[in-house]
């Protein structure tokens, strides 16, 4: 089995700055994509970054140039750096990552909490 366990939410003021950080364990035999999703209150979760084993990334548009999403493939960790923080970034941040095991899966974190205030 794997997990994925969030940190690094939490309350900050607008203009501010947070780093998630994503760890899986279990019997992981690779990681391919990883990504951060968000679910804002009362709204449906959506897509914020993605990475690719090699390192490739995408961004949903309202966190182009503000957010950077990058892994650390020895560590089996992906992170979230987010700059510039705005009241519409509040929202609960899961980890979300295909993983192979004896077969390939999608597994989620538990979800970390991020409010901005204005």
């Amino acid at each position: 089995q794997v997990q994925l366990v969030e940190s690094g939410g939490g309350l900050v003021q607008a203009g501010g700055s947070l780093r998630l950080s994503c760890a899986a364990s279990g019997s992981i035999s690779r990681i391919n994509n990883m990504a951060w999703y968000r679910q804002p209150p009362g709204k449906q979760r959506e897509l914020v970054a993605t990475i690719t084993s090699g390192g490739n990334t995408n961004y949903e548009d309202s966190v182009k140039g503000r957010f950077t999403i990058s892994r650390d493939n020895t560590k089996n960790m992906v992170y979230l750096q987010m700059n510039s923080l705005k009241p519409e970034d509040t929202a609960v941040y899961y980890c979300f990552a295909v993983v192979l095991t004896n077969y390939m899966g999608h597994y989620w974190g538990q979800g970390t909490q991020v409010t901005v205030s204005s």
